[in-house]
């Protein structure tokens, strides 16, 4: 009995030593086998060769992994899609119910490679043409449907980079987490959450989403925390000729819609685009603002609703550059959008940034024919900024700081109201009203008002047509519309104070026109230009209305001249009390005028006989003109010079002024600049020039002329004991409300008797007809406007 319990123990343990050996051999040999047939039958069952370094198969337990899987490209050697392992498992017993569910697929560290080739054209179509059904047949018995489940799908830290040959664009994004609870075959969602971060720069963007099996809806909700959209500028490359981009985005956006129909969507959240950049290099920018924000109440395209809580834009740049041929935008894009054409007109390529344009334009055409409502519109602290180098002086003016804001906007809102309200650099300021029907885009009603603004601002303009520039005068504009349907009907009111004719410049850029005759024609006998411009028509084809300036003009031939006496008297005063107190440079020089050298006299005298009084003279430089002016001359010069390097004569006085007038535009001087400049880029005069002329070398000529400047004005006053009580106060790099660099002088103690009298009698004359009805305007301008600003 004991021998037979021994025999029946020894068997039983060798059955289950084979009972264990027999799996394990089985997995032993299953594995290299499933490797081997997935391999060799790959391409005949997927279209793509599959490879890996091992395979494990369990039968038993409906396990599978394969490592270091790789899938290459179609009929090529480059590796379409690798992976660190994928790992399966089927749950075996329901199979014999003709039931397939994979319980778990995990797809560990994979990465993968999109190619577009052209628009719509990617590496992996053929993948799915390969499995695509084909056309059903319609003799045939319908089949059952496929009873297959995928469950718990997991994507593990991949990488995956997007090519377009075509573009050049290259991208990718990392750490791609992917999970699902997977779809069952009867059931009716495919719901997952994913999240990756952005591969060469910065951010992450997670959310989930749900796809309805049975109909074509969807769900999904996504976040972008500070999200790098630098791929943009890829894309912005092959429109441009040069320039960098930089953004970022944050978002909350949650949508539900169908696939069937783009517009059937409906869309909330908040977009937040931040640390904008877009320019010609990182060191300047065209266009770049802090914060853009866009509250999404409700949006539905299919509905024709357009809910907005808010679109805020904080901080906005923009600045738009004239050149001689081009602008700034045209040299970037080419002329007339050129190169943005060509890459819209090519329909082989996907581009960005022209899809997400044509996006835009849709939704802007649906918005005003649709329900919408805008809860918050603000622009806040702007800066527009405009420069024109196209004529010999640059020509600078921005609105700094801009703010617009409206009131509620709705389409079925009464009138929507408008406000723009601006600081205009170097002085000042804007201000306009609107009141506008959201139904009708031609019907509303305009408020706008200009004021404090220096005629000598426009300088470089008045310089270029006419060869005189102006030394004083302050713009007034203002104006009430009212348009109907289109028809307008509006009054304007140009008032220009005090407008002053300064030396004519002689230069070949400069035309001439003598304006000394026209400032006898439109100014009248008060020293201001007062015009009423009424305008009619319709927004098409508006008529200005001049019968006013017309009027005025032949007013002033016949009235002026009786009371020129009068108007002599007037700025007489006027030249007094300005000599008295400030002395104007021209630009480059440091000589006086007779006439000035006379009034410097006149302090100096003044001084001789109080010895209780002093004056503080406090330089006023217009440093970023009158460098201009000198790096303009240096740079003629040095070319005069290359003409003449032959000849031994020394640069004359005769050759200096010849350069003084020489144009910065002539073709013989801009080929010479061109030829040696030192780099790329360089689209005015004023840079092409810097580039000839270093910047130290025209820093010492200008304080070279400073210097010269005070030596001048203290040589009237040297040998006569009365230099100690002239004090010299730091002087001010400015931009002087009269376009000149200049002194103040202030007096210590007694004021001389002949200011006290220019005062007085300049008073009695600001009481008397006519300019008594301008002396309200008069008095704002000298209470509220100074003589210099500091730049930006």
């Amino acid at each position: 009995m004991k021998l037979a319990n021994t025999k029946f123990k020894k068997r039983l343990l060798i059955t289950g030593v084979v009972l264990l050996i027999i799996p394990a051999l089985i997995i032993v040999f299953i594995s290299p086998i499933a490797k081997y047939v997935v391999e060799k039958y790959s391409v005949k069952y997927t279209g793509r060769q599959i490879k890996m370094d091992w395979a494990y198969v369990n039968p038993f337990t409906g396990y599978i992994h394969f490592d270091k899987l790789k899938i290459y490209e179609d009929t090529s050697s480059t590796v379409f899609l690798s992976a660190e392992g994928l790992s399966v498992e089927f749950s075996l017993h329901k199979l014999l119910s003709k039931e397939y569910i994979i319980t778990s697929v995990t797809l560990d560290r994979p990465i993968g490679i999109a190619i577009q080739k052209t628009k719509g054209a990617f590496n992996f179509n053929d993948i799915i043409e390969h499995f695509s059904s084909g056309p059903a047949d319609s003799n045939s018995a319908p089949k059952p449907p496929l009873r297959l489940s995928i469950l718990n799908i997991k994507i593990i830290d991949g990488i995956f980079y997007i090519h377009d040959t075509l573009m050049h664009i290259n991208y990718f994004i990392k750490n791609f987490n992917f999970k699902s609870t997977g779809n069952r075959w009867d059931g009716d969602s495919f719901p997952g959450t994913f999240s990756f971060a952005s591969g060469p720069d910065s951010g992450t963007i997670d959310g989930n989403f749900t796809f309805n099996t049975q109909n074509p809806g969807y769900h999904y909700e996504a976040t972008a925390h500070k999200f790098s959209l630098a791929i943009i500028a890829q894309y912005l490359k092959q429109m441009t000729n040069y320039g960098t981009f930089s953004a970022y985005l944050d978002a909350h956006i949650e949508t539900t819609g169908s696939f069937k129909d783009v517009a059937d969507a409906n869309t909330k959240g908040r977009i937040a685009i931040s640390d904008f950049h877009f320019g010609k290099n990182k060191n300047e920018d065209y266009l770049s603002f802090d914060k853009f924000i866009m509250g999404i109440t409700e949006v539905n395209p299919e509905k024709h609703l357009y809910h907005l809580d808010s679109i805020v834009l904080d901080h906005p740049y923009f600045k738009y550059e004239e050149y001689d041929d081009l602008d700034n935008i045209e040299t970037m894009f080419g002329k007339n959008g050129a190169n943005v054409t060509n890459v819209s007109a090519d329909k082989t390529r996907f581009n960005l940034i022209i899809e997400l344009g044509h996006y835009l334009v849709d939704i802007s055409k649906n918005f005003f024919e649709s329900v919408y409502k805008i809860n918050t519109l603000a622009l806040n602290s702007g800066n527009i900024q405009f420069n024109d180098f196209s004529n010999s002086e640059e020509f600078s003016v921005a609105a700094n700081p801009l703010f617009i804001t409206a009131d509620s906007i709705q389409q079925d809102k009464g009138r929507i109201l408008l406000s723009l309200k601006t600081g205009i650099k170097p002085y000042g300021n804007a201000s306009v009203y609107a009141s506008v029907n959201p139904r009708d885009s031609a019907d509303f009603d305009v408020n706008f008002h200009l004021a404090k603004i220096p005629i000598t601002q426009f300088n470089p303009y008045l310089i270029s047509y006419t060869s005189f520039p102006m030394d004083r005068g302050t713009i007034d504009f203002n104006g009430v519309w009212k348009v109907r349907k289109g028809v307008i009907k509006s009054e304007n009111h140009l008032l220009i104070i005090d407008p002053s004719i300064s030396k004519r410049l002689k230069n070949k850029d400069n035309r001439w026109i003598p304006m000394w005759l026209v400032m006898y024609l439109i100014r009248d006998r008060g020293n201001v230009i007062d015009y009423e411009i009424p305008v009619t028509g319709n927004l098409k084809n508006p008529k200005f209305h001049l019968h006013d300036v017309i009027f005025s003009t032949l007013k002033n031939i016949f009235v002026k001249p009786p009371t020129t006496p009068y108007r002599i008297k007037v700025n007489t005063q006027e030249r007094d009390i300005e000599k008295s107190l400030t002395l104007k440079w021209a630009m480059r020089q440091s000589s006086m005028l007779r006439n000035q050298e006379k009034f410097v006299e006149k302090i100096a005298k003044f001084l001789s006989e109080n010895p209780a009084a002093s004056i503080v003279v406090s330089p006023q430089h217009y440093a970023l003109k009158e460098k201009e002016y000198i790096l303009f001359f240096e740079a003629k010069k040095k070319y005069y010079l290359s003409l003449h390097a032959e000849s031994a004569k020394p640069f004359s006085e005769d050759d200096s002024d010849y350069v003084d007038k020489m144009s910065v535009k002539d073709s013989l001087f801009v080929k010479y600049l061109n030829k040696h400049l030192n780099q790329s880029l360089l689209f005015t005069i004023q840079d092409k020039c810097s580039s000839l002329i270093s910047p130290a070398f025209v820093n010492a000529k200008y304080s070279q002329l400073n210097e010269a400047r005070q030596n001048t004005f203290l040589s009237f006053f040297k040998g006569k004991g009365i230099d100690s009580r002239i004090t010299f106060s730091p002087s001010q790099n400015t931009i002087p409300y009269n376009g000149f660099s200049f002194y103040r002088i202030t007096y210590k103690g007694e004021l001389p008797d002949y200011l006290v009298n220019a005062y007085t009698k300049m008073g009695e004359l600001d009481n008397e007809n006519p300019r008594e009805k301008y002396q309200k305007e008069r008095g704002k301008l000298k209470m509220s406007e100074p003589l210099t600003k500091k730049p930006n």
